[in-house]
């Protein structure tokens, strides 16, 4: 066999194992959809129908008893809002660390990143407490605060890799000609890093949009997102698995798209920024 062969060989055994990790990563999600056309005796039933006449009912009774469009909005405003206000904090921030780096500037960097670590449910009745002294509770602004701040250290990482990619001299070229600080960054480093901009606010989105813990706990529902309206199915009488599947296909599928469309800028996020 020469080399040629071999290549060959191990470039289909790659595609093969890539189609089915990918398999196995969507089938959780093909099941879930094939389980909400089902009725709930079919979606409990052992062993699993795989054939059966698919039924749309649970869609029609989620519109019917929900708004689900309200919970829609929510999550977009609530991902979108915290993702703008966490870029905003973060863009200045990493640029002052990237460009004028100090003694501890990977010191407060890794001290940013460990605060990932720290259990949601540790500082819960603290930030409680301040949502309701303040009235913040039920609110989406509340939301969009709280998800900045829970982004803000990712962010950050991988907005310093991208920033640290440009050239210097550029920078040094654009001081010599006076420019001030606030057009340094508006008209040198955003369009340089534009690409990795984008792809760490995709990125951001995607998380904000799965995220489930803050939402339960600070709303109710006038701010609930989605996740919390999944969420809501759960009661005392048990979990009725063919309508809990539907809202949880209907709360997926607008950020399932969302990924399909930006897969590349999410990829280059994921594999440029965050391991550099």
């Amino acid at each position: 066999m020469t080399d040629r062969d071999k290549e060959r060989l191990k470039h289909r055994a790659a595609v093969i194992a890539g189609w089915i990790i990918a398999c196995l990563m969507f089938f959780p999600i093909f099941w879930m959809f094939l389980t909400s056309v089902k009725t709930e005796l079919q979606a409990i039933s052992v062993p699993p129908k795989v054939f059966f006449n698919p039924t749309f009912q649970n869609y029609v009774l989620i519109e019917e008893r929900t708004d689900y469009f309200r919970f829609a909005w929510n999550s977009i405003v609530t991902s979108f809002g915290g993702t703008a206000l966490a870029m905003l904090i973060a863009i200045p921030s990493a640029y002052a660390m990237a460009f004028n780096p100090g003694r501890w500037t990977k010191d407060i960097l890794l001290w940013m990143l460990s605060t990932k670590m720290l259990p949601a449910v540790g500082v819960m009745m603290p930030i409680y407490v301040i949502c309701q002294r303040l009235g913040l509770l039920d609110t989406k602004l509340a939301l969009v605060i709280i998800y900045a701040a829970i982004n803000l250290p990712v962010i950050m990482l991988i907005l310093f890799n991208f920033f640290r990619e440009i050239p210097k001299e550029i920078l040094e070229a654009s001081r010599l000609d006076g420019t001030s600080t606030l057009n340094e960054i508006t008209q040198i480093v955003v369009p340089l890093a534009w690409g990795g901009i984008a792809s760490t606010a995709l990125l951001s989105i995607v998380l904000l949009w799965n995220e489930a813990f803050w939402s339960i706990i600070l709303t109710s529902g006038d701010a609930g997102t989605l996740v919390a309206l999944v969420a809501s199915f759960s009661s005392p009488e048990g979990l009725f698995w063919a309508k809990l599947s539907a809202v949880s296909t209907l709360a997926c599928a607008p950020i399932i798209a969302f990924g399909w469309l930006t897969q590349k800028q999410l990829v280059q996020g994921l594999t440029f920024g965050a391991v550099k």
